[in-house]
Parts: C-alpha cells; sequence; structure tokens
C-alpha cells in the first residue's frame, strides 16, 4: 500500500467499557497490557492507515494514549458500533482527509494483521461500498447456531463474495460451502455516513444484523474470504485463551 493510500485510510477501533459478561473489558491484562492496547498493537503490524481508538471512558483513554496511540472520547448512549465509529470520525478527522474507515472491534486482541489488511481488498472495485469478512465454516454444530452469522452471496471469485443476505439461519439451504461472518468491516466514507443517516430496517431488526440495513438500502457489501477466525473475547474464558495464544506468540 502506498503512504498516500495510508494518509487516506482510518482504523477506529470502538471500546466500550460496559459489558455484562465481562466487566472492564478494554483494560482486561493480556501479557502485561490492556487489551485494547493489544488490539491497536495488532493494527499498527497491518500498517493499514492511522488508528484512533474511540473510547466512552477516561481510564481507558488515559491506558491508550499511555500506550503512544491516539485516542477519543465518545458518547456512552450510542445504539450502534457504527455510530460509535461515525462520531470517532468526525471527532478525529473534520476535514475528511479519510476517504476509507476500517472498523476493528476492540476485543480482537490476537487477529492478524493480515485478516486486517484483507478487509480492503474488496474495496479496489468502486462499485463496492463496504468490504467485511468470512470464513467457510468446518464443524457441521457450526452451521446451525444461530449465534454465528452466516453470509449468503455470490461468488465473484475463490476468494470473494458479493453479499446477499446475512443470518443467523442455517443458509443457503442444499449442497456447498457456508460462511461464518467476521465483523470487521472496511467502509467508504460516504458509505459510512449514508449509513448511520438511515433508520433501522425491517430485516435488521428480525435479525439483530446492523448490516443488513445497508443491504435493504441497496449498498453493495462484498466479502473477502479469509482462512481463520480472530478471537472475540466476551468472557473470562476467552480472555484466558487469548492469553495463551498471545504468551506462545512471544
Amino acid at each position: 500500500m502506498t503512504s498516500d493510500n495510508l494518509d487516506k485510510t482510518l482504523i477506529l477501533i470502538p471500546a466500550r467499557m460496559a459489558s455484562t459478561r465481562l466487566p472492564g473489558k478494554p483494560l482486561a491484562d493480556i501479557c502485561g497490557l490492556p487489551m485494547i492496547v493489544q488490539v491497536a498493537l495488532r493494527a499498527q503490524d497491518a500498517q493499514a492507515g492511522r488508528i484512533v481508538v474511540a473510547v466512552d471512558d477516561r481510564k481507558v483513554f488515559d491506558a491508550v494514549t499511555a500506550a503512544g496511540f491516539e485516542a477519543v472520547m465518545t458518547r456512552v448512549d450510542h445504539q450502534s458500533g457504527s455510530d460509535r465509529i461515525h462520531e470517532a470520525l468526525l471527532a478525529s478527522d473534520p476535514d475528511g482527509k479519510a476517504d476509507v474507515i476500517i472498523n476493528v472491534q476492540g476485543d480482537l486482541p490476537t487477529i492478524e494483521p493480515e485478516t486486517i489488511r484483507a478487509a480492503l481488498r474488496p474495496l479496489a472495485d468502486p462499485a463496492v461500498d463496504i468490504a467485511t469478512l468470512a470464513v467457510e465454516i468446518e464443524e457441521e454444530d457450526d452451521k446451525l447456531n444461530p449465534n454465528i452469522v452466516k453470509v449468503v452471496g455470490s461468488p465473484l471469485s475463490e476468494s470473494r463474495l458479493k453479499a446477499l443476505y446475512f443470518t443467523r439461519a442455517t443458509a443457503p439451504h442444499g449442497k456447498g460451502p457456508l460462511y461464518h461472518h467476521i465483523g470487521l468491516y472496511a467502509y467508504r466514507r460516504a458509505a459510512l455516513e449514508k449509513f448511520v443517516s438511515l433508520p433501522p430496517s425491517a430485516l435488521e431488526q428480525r435479525e439483530s444484523l446492523e448490516q443488513l440495513r445497508a443491504l435493504e438500502a441497496g449498498m453493495r457489501i462484498d466479502v473477502e474470504i479469509v482462512k481463520s477466525i480472530p478471537l472475540g473475547v466476551d468472557t473470562p474464558a476467552d480472555l484466558e485463551k487469548a492469553r495463551r495464544l498471545l504468551t506462545a506468540n512471544d
């Protein structure tokens, strides 16, 4: 990626303190660093653009800035992650220099830098508004699990789909692969601005999947197929697994 592209890409990492299953999650210690700092380090390794952490708590702000990363304070009452990202975008880039925004969730401390970079690839096609990621599902139980979101799409190549639908159901029917959606997004700035201006859609509310709002509004989402699912830390058990993984990589 050229330096010009780096200047036009902003990696935003939302970090919310409110977590029912793992209170204070962004500050949870992983190998001597707060989890949110570990995520920022993975984003730094991706070398994909400027990094800003969107926080809603002063302790998290201080931890991020003490580690040498940028942070912006955002409201605590956002209804969605996209709304928080948009507020952070306006605060950190008011002059509109960035035209691509990568949303990396703040609970992915072991995400591989290449996975972050992969989200940019579909945006090489100017017709694509939003890019995201998926992994082929291997386990039969995962195909039936409503907590695993599936993406239904038209194949564009061996590594890319044009998204038609996202669902918690087992879909599509019939022989062939099913894909586990990874909630990491790369937005064109105009697409993010349009998205947050739209009201929640019918299918979005029915499936509890925010990305359906974009599809229902006629926006194009392409999906890059990657090899591994990044570990999302939601529970104490997930936290211990993340610690083991990062310790093994040291």
